[in-house]
């Protein structure tokens, strides 16, 4: 759904609009009294937070215009005027409803979901969660999966060669001695020599580079192993 904020804070515009995007809405923004009423009238958002103290054209007198246009979207003001006849003075112009400042983003969120209900729209889905992706490059590993893939052509790796390049991955640019890398993927107690990173990198190297590109893997002389793009 979209919403409309007519706002001059710049922090409040700032922390308002995030807080919205992250809970699934779009929001635009007009930084005047003036510029809200133009950008309202057409009724082409569902929702409108209004600040009282605004430069132009004050919040009353917007959303008296916009009722007296005929325009029903809803209105939530956003003010610190907070006095029994400010809120009283808000509502009587034709607003929805009234969120004194400072105010916590979490009420507002709730407030807009009530207008929203209240009017009937479809509840707003819950924004879409990105999976847990490393990226570098063309190469991807997904930490749910335990998949990794390179141009989109998913490679098939062991355990072991998983844990490898998901330590790689998350120490990218960074020279890794063999030693480490034994500790960490193998673990500190395992009895084994530092030779087996050597094989497992070159069984890596062999999968990731399949199907051509550039070397991801790159040994650093005399210092160990370290993951990096050619950028």
């Amino acid at each position: 759904m979209k919403i409309l904020l007519v706002e001059d804070e710049p922090g409040v515009v700032s922390v308002v609009s995030r807080g919205l995007a992250e809970a699934g809405y779009e929001v635009s923004v007009a930084p005047d009294g003036l510029i809200g009423l133009q950008m309202a009238t057409p009724g082409s958002y569902g929702l409108i937070l209004l600040d009282v103290m605004l430069p132009g054209l004050n919040g009353i007198e917007v959303c008296r215009r916009l009722r007296a246009s005929g325009l029903d979207t809803p209105i939530l003001m956003l003010t610190a005027l907070g006095t029994t006849d400010n809120i009283v003075m808000g509502l009587d112009s034709g607003a929805d409803d009234y969120l004194v400042k400072p105010f916590k983003l979490q009420e507002l969120v709730a407030r807009v979901r009530s207008l929203f209900r209240r009017r009937g729209a479809p509840p707003t889905p819950p924004p879409v969660v990105a999976p847990n992706i490393l990226s570098l490059g063309d190469l991807q590993l997904n930490l749910d999966t335990k998949q990794a893939s390179r141009n989109g052509t998913s490679i098939s790796l062991t355990a072991t060669e998983y844990r490898l390049l998901e330590y790689l991955f998350k120490n990218p640019r960074r020279v890794l001695s063999r030693m480490e890398i034994l500790e960490q993927v193998w673990g500190i107690d395992f009895n084994m020599n530092t030779k087996v990173v050597d094989v497992y990198i070159n069984y890596l190297r062999k999968k990731l580079n399949r199907n051509g590109g550039p070397e991801l893997i790159q040994t650093v002389v005399g210092l160990g192993y370290m993951l990096k793009d050619d950028e």
